[in-house]
């Protein structure tokens, strides 16, 4: 089975074909940067950091390119309201994300290029489009011409007329139609501002990402990434922009996230409903969200909330409970039992690629793993080694890397649990060496309870969670 992927342009699976064999131009829509990054930018991050990673997985040499706006409205706004430079202020946001996704275990980008780093190259683009006819001035503004792009509308799957029904020009705007967008914004007192052939002023957000991915990667990638709610009107417009300028297609696949959200709203930060990365992280590890952003599957949304939580804890726990030693005095497992655990862990990494393979089906691949951890935890109950476990839990460990996955809590069992849950497996022990089974069977029934699950075998008790 050959990688495919959900395009958003064409609505679609498609067979992933990259533009150079073996080679990935991967481009995906960062933060503006004027707060503290959420839980929401998190999905996101970690999304495109699975799919990058299950890439390089399957041999592929991935140059991923992430930018930051690091001049918006946003940005001058929040910067005026606490009395602060909106270049200081951006640049304390960019390196307080850095420190989130380095926690989040997120690889670094190949290139992380800014708005305000790529002035030149902007300049050049929009005066490219003004010579073709594709964009104007206006009174100090630049704007590109919808009405010229013929197919404009086609990722979102928006009609042109329909647009217009509905939309208005802004006072001081010089608009020749209401759907034309800004490509540069003429200065206003007090902000920041450029020189350009139209007089100080600075980028509008859509053409800063066509610029840099010019600039960075060519006139054509292979993955264009970001949250759906980029769709339209960014998108959109990083496409009629881009492709009015090159007269080739853009990216090959439009690859978008679904929204996270708390209950049944999209976490924002104009709702005000924020959960930060750093306030998660100081409260539960890494693998927790990322767990369930593989749990969900990238394009639908992701409930957040405690249950979601909690599952993901579990999740986490009942993997990282396959890495656990051998039995104490274990003597080894009979024959049987070896040759089913060698012979899953080859099923296993297939059913792993078959539904990576798939869109990335994340939610697949842990089933894979999952299946793996209980042959695991079975051969461990058989009176299996270190030895004999060993490389089947160096494949698991390998595996779930692919994913992310560090699953670091393995050497402590349970987290701050596991000492607990141990100390009543030893109390049950002895229960059952005085044949109390009433009693040794409450403590396993309670525990069941809780979603810990006990195995017995002449060599001992294991548990894991549900």
């Amino acid at each position: 089975m050959s990688l495919k992927i959900y395009n958003t342009l064409s609505r679609r699976k498609e067979e992933f074909d990259t533009l150079e064999p073996g080679k990935v131009r991967m481009y995906v829509c960062g933060p503006t940067v004027y707060s503290k990054a959420h839980v929401g930018h998190a999905m996101s991050a970690l999304v495109f950091d699975i799919i990058r990673r299950y890439l390089l997985f399957r041999g592929y040499e991935v140059k991923f390119v992430m930018n930051f706006t690091d001049v918006d409205d946003k940005i001058i706004n929040r910067a005026n309201q606490q009395g602060v430079d909106p270049f200081k202020l951006a640049e304390g946001y960019i390196q307080d994300y850095a420190k989130d996704l380095q926690g989040l275990n997120v690889l670094p980008a190949s290139i992380n290029p800014r708005a305000t780093q790529e002035i030149p190259q902007i300049i050049a683009m929009i005066q490219g489009l003004i010579d073709r006819g594709y964009a104007y001035p206006a009174g100090g503004d630049v704007y590109f011409r919808v009405e010229k792009d013929a197919d404009y509308g086609r990722l979102s799957g928006r009609k042109l007329d329909d647009m217009q029904a509905g939309a208005r020009i802004e006072v001081g705007e010089l608009k020749e139609n209401p759907m034309d967008f800004a490509l540069w914004k003429g200065a206003k007192p007090g902000e920041p501002a450029w020189e350009s052939p139209w007089g100080q002023g600075r980028p509008g957000w859509h053409i800063e990402c066509s610029a840099m991915n010019l600039h960075h990667l060519g006139e054509q990638i292979d993955i264009h990434g970001g949250g759906n709610d980029l769709v339209f009107p960014h998108h959109e417009n990083e496409i009629a922009q881009t492709e009015s300028l090159t007269g080739k297609p853009f990216a090959r696949y439009w690859v978008h996230n679904g929204m996270l959200q708390l209950g049944s709203e999209k976490m924002s930060k104009s709702v005000g409903n924020i959960v930060t990365i750093e306030n998660f992280l100081a409260q539960h590890s890494a693998d927790i969200m990322r767990f369930m952003v593989l749990n969900s599957g990238y394009r639908g949304p992701l409930t957040f909330n405690n249950e979601v939580i909690d599952q993901a804890e579990k999740g986490v726990e009942r993997l990282a409970s396959a890495l656990k030693p051998a039995l104490p005095g274990a003597k080894g497992a009979p024959d049987a039992s070896r040759s089913v655990l060698s012979g899953q862990e080859k099923a296993s990494e297939q059913a792993f690629i078959d539904a990576m393979d798939d869109d990335f089906n994340s939610a697949g691949a842990l089933a894979a793993l999952f299946e793996l951890v209980r042959v695991i935890n079975q051969t461990r109950a058989d009176g299996a080694s270190d030895a004999e476990l060993k490389p089947a839990q160096d494949h698991l460990h390998r595996l779930a890397g692919v994913l992310g996955l560090t699953l670091k809590k393995a050497e402590t069992g349970g987290g701050e649990a596991g000492p607990f849950i141990d100390l009543l497996l030893e109390v049950r022990g002895e229960l059952r060496k005085q044949k109390l089974w009433a009693l040794s069977d409450l403590v396993r029934d309670r525990l069941k309870a809780l979603g810990v699950t006990l195995e017995d075998s002449k060599e001992g008790s294991t548990w894991h969670f549900d």
